[in-house]
């Protein structure tokens, strides 16, 4: 069994991963695959999901407790196909990490309708594709089971160059808060993970400061050691997502002023 007997904080803990039974979407580059490397190596079966086939091969040539599952989170029968895939390989499943997601600036002055659904398919309807994967084998499972999302920091609250990026990215934390309302009396595990700035590709081309900048590989770390001890809410690095956390409790006017102030925008 993944997940303790008795429950502690938000979440039961997770004592140890051996033999636990994890799919990771979104597992080809960055905070997924580094997680995806760091549950291997902890001796977990670990799923990986990415539309690049070669570059999760990669992965599991080096870890042979991996298996190898390329879809496209934006079409849902390849989510699906790949879930019934899953089953009939392992005959169940513990945990879903949703990590895909789409990353593109935007302002008013380069609103772009394509862009626009582009982030919708990928970060909101991709997201429920999967959840429409994993909620029957959560519901039908007795021994407890988990899943988590992969937010931002950027739902928290309005920011500039967020357009569309940033609302995506709400109504995941929203998303993630509703489902602890229904999952967590069954017994299952929710984790609303929200990073700060990573180094990953998708963050590569920022032309901004980026505080709290961390590694994907340390990203990894603080989103399993979160899980393990049952939180909720895993967000980092702690002291940049804390002070936005506190920013957005200011009134408006004071909110406006100290991002601006903040970013230069």
């Amino acid at each position: 069994m993944l997940y303790e007997t008795a429950e502690r904080g938000m979440n039961r803990r997770i004592r140890d991963w051996r033999g636990a039974r994890v799919w990771i979407i979104g597992a080809s580059t960055g905070i997924g695959a580094e997680t995806a490397k760091l549950l291997l190596e902890k001796g977990a079966h670990v799923a990986i999901s990415a539309r690049k086939a070669d570059t999760l091969q990669q992965i599991a040539d080096k870890h042979p407790q991996a298996l190898v599952l390329p879809l496209d989170v934006t079409e849902h029968a390849q989510v699906m196909a790949a879930r019934d895939q899953l089953l009939a390989q392992w005959g169940g499943l513990d945990l879903m990490l949703i990590v895909a997601g789409a990353y593109n600036e935007m302002r008013v002055d380069t609103f772009d309708m394509g862009v626009v659904n582009q982030l919708l398919d990928v970060n909101l309807r991709g997201v429920f594709h999967c959840i429409d994967a994993m909620l029957p084998i959560l519901l039908d499972q007795k021994n407890g089971g988990g899943i988590g999302i992969v937010s931002s920091v950027a739902g928290y609250s309005g920011l500039p160059k967020a357009l569309v990026y940033g609302p995506t990215k709400a109504a995941l934390i929203n998303l993630c808060e509703s489902l602890y309302f229904d999952l967590h009396p069954r017994g299952h595990a929710v984790y609303m993970i929200n990073p700060g700035f990573v180094a990953t590709p998708a963050t590569a081309n920022n032309d901004f400061v980026m505080p709290g900048l961390i590694s994907a590989g340390q990203a990894a770390q603080e989103i399993v050691r979160g899980m393990e001890k049952g939180v909720f809410h895993i967000h980092f690095p702690k002291g940049f997502t804390n002070w936005l956390r506190m920013a957005r409790l200011l009134p408006y006017r004071w909110y406006f002023s100290l991002i601006h102030k903040v970013t230069g925008l």
